[in-house]
């Protein structure tokens, strides 16, 4: 960072946090509960929507690419990739809107969401290496707390926002003009975006190219404590999207709840995720990520623990009480998964260690949703039976969730906390 002004440092820290912020609010349309009012516009289904939300898992494979892109400079390289990214996604809104057959529509959704995430993974852990570059070590903690809350406090707005106008068009029976309008605010968002990447400056990063890139990934692959920390990423990931990527079609399906209460206990979840992210920052700053991370994943458990218990009588409650607890969790793991890394792992060596780490539990949480969207098919062919016991399948999928956290759990207090 010493080629960087004091100030030009602080410029780009700003612009860090409204990069976040921008890139946070474009990814609220493309997943959860929105990704899956645009494939019910479709007609896929539920376990085809898990699939396709669980792309953003799979893209992270393709993060192990970047390793073969040794440049001192990277900035323009990811805000063409940033662009191509977001460009795409726009155009998740528009394919509906097309008068082509429904099977073009679906091959078409399905090869656009699966470029975007390889363009964003490719380019992802060069920008976080770049921009992470910008804020000091001992300083981590509390600038990704306040970078998170940045984000959740636009997200809530947002959120409630175009889950309202969706709903809105939608009761008109003018879901195409709730395509559109959705189509332009990200537009809008990607310049904005764009500009931000643009205003950051950017230090030379550490020299790599010397050595052989095939070494430099023997040396990832024989770091013990990079593979420890990489077990961590597999466990949370297996967790998340066993689960996960088959609760927005649950919320709106056997729930019958709308995009705009949906949206409300998003914004809980915000709120309380604002409350605890300087908390869980200046924990981690004065002991660990990895004693931070392992109090999340309990809080985590909790709240698998409540969608389990969710039925169509008290499922706005037991959801409710899980976005509580998701929030309270996500204040920390979120940062604690990246910055494990920066504590582990030596500067030269940390884009590498990203981008190993990301791709193992993309590939994980891929394959663990592909496998339990066969489960979920399975149950609700089965009229919601599973072993002669009447059960949803999201709650089905809950138990496992919850037990993989747990385990994940222990895993850090066993090995990571223990051995480092």
């Amino acid at each position: 960072m010493n080629d960087i002004q004091s100030k030009d440092l602080k410029r780009g820290q700003f612009m860090y946090i409204c990069e976040a912020a921008l890139e946070y609010l474009i990814s609220i349309l493309v997943g959860g509960s929105f990704l899956a009012t645009l494939t019910g516009t479709l007609g896929f289904s539920d376990s085809l929507t898990g699939i396709l939300s669980s792309v953003i898992s799979l893209g992270c494979i393709f993060q192990m690419l970047s390793v073969f892109l040794r440049r001192k400079r990277v900035k323009w390289f990811v805000i063409f990739m940033s662009v191509a990214n977001q460009l795409l996604f726009m155009l998740l809104y528009v394919i509906p809107i097309f008068d082509i057959p429904g099977r073009i529509k679906t091959v078409l959704f399905v090869v656009f969401i699966f470029a975007a995430y390889f363009i964003y993974n490719i380019a992802h852990p060069k920008k976080i290496n770049w921009l992470m570059s910008l804020v000091e070590d001992g300083f981590r903690g509390v600038f990704t707390a306040n970078k998170e809350i940045v984000s959740l406090i636009c997200g809530m707005t947002f959120t409630y926002g175009m889950g309202a106008l969706i709903d809105y068009f939608s009761a008109k029976n003018d879901i195409r003009t709730a395509l559109v309008l959705s189509a332009c605010v990200i537009f809008i968002l990607m310049t904005l975006h764009t500009l931000t990447m643009i205003l950051t400056p950017e230090p030379e990063q550490i020299k790599t190219q010397d050595k052989n890139i095939f070494l430099c990934m023997k040396e990832v692959f024989q770091n013990k404590t990079v593979m420890q920390v990489t077990m961590v990423f597999v466990l949370y990931s297996v967790a998340v999207y066993s689960a996960g990527p088959f609760y927005g079609t649950y919320l709106i399906g056997e729930l019958a709840l709308s995009l705009k209460v949906i949206s409300v206990l998003a914004i809980v979840s915000s709120i309380v995720r604002i409350f605890v992210s300087r908390l869980w920052g200046r924990y981690a700053d004065k002991t660990s990520f990895a004693n931070m991370i392992q109090k999340c994943f309990l809080i985590l458990a909790t709240g698998y623990g409540c969608v389990v218990l969710a039925v169509p009588g008290n499922g706005i409650w037991m959801f409710g009480l899980y976005y509580i607890c998701s929030g309270i969790a996500m204040g920390g793991i979120n940062s604690a998964l990246i910055n494990m890394i920066y504590d582990y792992v030596s500067i030269e060596k940390r884009a590498d260690s990203l981008a190993v780490c990301q791709a193992s539990s993309g590939l994980a949480g891929f394959l663990t949703t592909l496998v339990f969207s066969v489960l979920v098919a399975f149950i609700q062919r089965n009229g919601n039976t599973i072993m002669g016991i009447e059960m949803y399948a999201q709650q089905a999928v809950s138990v496992v969730a919850c037990v993989m956290i747990l385990v994940a759990y222990f895993y850090v207090r066993k090995v990571i906390v223990k051995n480092n």
